[in-house]
């Protein structure tokens, strides 16, 4: 999943997490940030591919937001894989208060 890599990176997660609270322009973004704005640009553009972006021009600005089919998407994967999780874990607890030495009641 491509959401996933895209958040793997730490400038990224943050640029996720400024967008969270609103919108904002792409310098707005690179003024938070200690690297270039070329180098901001290029983040901003795997999280438009991984659909977690998208960006609107306004005037010669370019405006970002969190883009929720991606997000949507990425929500499904982890309910999936978190199902996966939850039966296994449930087994386990079952396997360990049948056990001996295990506990028997709650």
């Amino acid at each position: 999943m491509f959401s996933l890599a895209a958040l793997a990176d730490p400038t990224r997660r943050r640029i996720v997490e400024m967008l969270a609270a609103g919108e904002r322009s792409a310098g707005d973004i690179a003024a938070g940030f200690e690297v270039s704005p070329p180098a901001i640009s290029q983040h901003l553009k795997v999280l438009r591919q991984a659909r977690l972006v998208r960006v609107r021009r306004q005037a010669q600005r370019r405006i970002y937001a969190l883009d929720p089919a991606g997000f949507l998407e990425l929500d499904r994967w982890l309910a999936r894989v978190g199902r996966f999780w939850r039966r296994r874990l449930d087994l386990l607890e079952r396997q360990l208060r049948t056990a001996p030495g295990g506990k028997k009641h709650e």
